[in-house]
């Protein structure tokens, strides 16, 4: 087993995340990124609890470009704040191997 990096990150759309998503890719900062389907998000924003459908999307990609994946999302994004938490994953050595050929 291998170390790889996880970006979750929520988005306002599904044109949003499959926008910056393809872009990552392209730029090589990610070896792919799964666009997930709508997610209700409840959260608490400016003293206030709000609620509204957002869309997730998970992108693979090296420890070692992780937070410069997760500052260009946040350049491109919409939000104010968007929410973008870096995971470490052990994935099988070939995944790893694929994930470091696939970015630079």
């Amino acid at each position: 087993m291998s170390d790889i990096a996880l970006i979750h990150a929520t988005f306002a759309d599904v044109a949003e995340a499959e926008r910056i998503g393809l872009a990552m890719v392209e730029a090589q900062l990610a070896a792919c990124v799964n666009l997930l389907g709508p997610c209700r998000s409840i959260y608490r924003w400016q003293g206030a609890v709000e609620r509204g459908e957002e869309h997730r999307a998970l992108f693979k990609t090296t420890p070692e470009l992780a937070r410069e994946l997760a500052d260009a999302i946040v350049a491109e994004h919409s939000y104010d704040l968007p929410v973008i938490e870096i995971w470490p994953v052990a994935a099988g050595d070939a995944v790893a191997d694929w994930v470091r050929t696939e970015t630079r």
